[in-house]
Formats: structure tokens, sequence, C-alpha cells
């Protein structure tokens, strides 16, 4: 059962595009995206390749994250959060969101996820649980440092971004395990 989209109480901002060329909005997601650390046969934990143009004017830096709304735990699941990605940056290379963080750009903060490691954890719904979305997001600020830590969980990065929104860019993939 799908609920409402996660970003709909949230402040209207013009949205940019973003394209990857792992992922396919409104597709399943590649086996590479799914959770081999959550014990998916298969699963890479590879973050996907992004790529985005068109941010509004005034933008200073991004935010990128990857949520899943219809994970069962009442309040969802995030599984990729990366910060202060300068203004300068539209693109990530695949496997960005490793745990080495050797291929984000300088000055960019990875933070621990909901699975308590600052890398991107892949899909792994529950068996049986119905279809999950993955909503992947790219937000342009208006500021360069959106002044969190590194142990800063992606619901308080969420909080502090709030105030600094200027546009926002989303890809949604899905996934689902066969009970």
């Amino acid at each position: 059962m799908y609920f409402n989209d996660p970003f709909a109480r949230l402040p209207e901002v013009p949205s940019f595009t973003l394209s990857s060329k792992d992922v396919s909005d409104g597709e399943p997601l590649p086996l590479a995206q799914w959770s081999g650390i959550f014990g998916v046969p298969g699963g890479g934990d590879v973050s996907p390749q992004l790529s985005w143009f068109g941010a509004p004017e005034g933008t200073k830096g991004y935010a990128v994250t990857m949520y899943d709304p219809d994970a069962p735990t009442g309040s969802g699941f995030w599984h990729w959060a990366v910060a202060n990605i300068s203004a300068s940056v539209t693109e990530l290379a695949s496997d960005a969101g490793n745990g080495s963080g050797d291929l984000l750009p300088p000055g960019a903060v990875q933070l621990p996820g909901d699975a308590r490691a600052a890398r991107f954890i892949g899909a792994a719904p529950p068996a049986g649980h119905g279809p999950h979305r993955y909503f992947i997001v790219v937000q342009a600020l208006d500021v360069e440092d959106i002044g969190v830590e590194g142990n800063t969980t992606p619901a308080l990065l969420g909080f502090h971004i709030a105030g600094h929104v200027l546009g926002r860019a989303v890809l949604t993939a899905t996934a689902e395990t066969a009970a």
C-alpha cells in the first residue's frame, strides 16, 4: 500500500532535472542498488550515478538523500544522506556512497542513515510486504554548508534543509521482495 508523497507537507519549491545511468524513474531498482549488507543475494549496496541540472538561481550547495517511506517502521527508512555538496557539482559517480567516501566531492559529508552506517545502504524490503518506493532526492540549497556534523541523522538534516531549500529534484524507484 502506498502512502502520500513524503514531501507533500514541505514547502513547495521549484523542481529541476535529475537523471541516472543506473536508476530509472518509476522503475524497479537494479540489483546493484539492493542491499547485500542486509542479506539480499547479489545486492551490491552501490549508490546510483546521479546527474542534475537546472537548479534555481542562488543555489550555493546541495544535499542528496534516498528514503523509503514504505518501510514498516512508522517512520520510513533513510538509506543515504550526503550534505554540503558544492554548487559547482552536478553529478555523483556510481558508488559515491561507498563507506570510504573517496568518490564524494571535496567537502561533502556522508551521514549515517537508519542502519547507522555513513554510506549508501541498498533496498531490502521485507518479503511479502509489498512494493516499496525509494525517493532519490537532490535538494538545491541557499547555503554552502548546511551546518550538520558527521553523526547527524538524515531526519535532522531534513530539518536543517527546510529553511534553506530553493529547489528539489526527485527520482522514485521501486523494490519488492516476494513472499
